[in-house]
């Protein structure tokens, strides 16, 4: 690596080449992928679903959506943007689909599942566990991810209102436990 190349310019560089290779059907330039971006892909999920399972089974879906998308990708973006947005919309389809499937057997009731503790996670991630769910969800979209209101709005579609008061309500509990 030359003095003028990044470790960032690397890894972009890096991920372009399996990016085309993969896209021509080459499933170990994808198992390179998923190797090199299953662990935030996954971090992502867990802060999104609040539980280790329906994180993993989000991941999954993610990187099966990725293999079924990735023709579709034309490099206007970098690739880890591209596969941000494909795995909050697969996280949150993922967190729907999973609390429809219970609304059925459990109608009117409070599905919520209590929170698995997950050693490698510490401080914040840790109380973000016991915010509701959709407290939870508004707030790592924000305040981690960098999403305005308007952009979590139309992805859980909810009013920009609706967002800012969730926001600020697991701001407010997150205050709460921290003292």
């Amino acid at each position: 690596m030359s003095a003028l190349t990044s470790p960032d310019d690397a890894h972009q560089l890096l991920d372009a080449v399996l990016v085309e290779r993969a896209k021509q059907g080459d499933k170990t330039a994808f198992r390179q992928l998923f190797d090199q971006h299953h662990r935030r892909v996954y971090a992502l999920c867990f802060r999104l679903a609040g539980q280790a399972e329906l994180a993993e089974e989000a991941t999954q879906e993610t990187f099966v959506r990725l293999w079924q998308k990735l023709p579709l990708f034309d490099g206007k973006s970098q690739f880890t943007t591209w596969l941000h947005s494909l795995t909050v919309n697969q996280a949150l389809s993922c967190i729907k689909k999973h609390k429809s499937f219970w609304a059925r057997f459990m109608p009117g009731e409070e599905t919520q599942t209590a929170a698995v503790a997950f050693d490698e996670y510490q401080g914040v991630d840790k109380l973000l566990l016991k915010l509701p769910e959709r407290a939870r969800i508004v707030f790592v979209l924000y305040a981690l991810e960098g999403y305005q209101h308007d952009e979590i709005a139309k992805r859980l579609k909810i009013a920009p209102g609706t967002s800012k008061a969730q926001y600020h309500r697991a701001k407010k509990l997150l205050q709460e436990m921290i003292s």
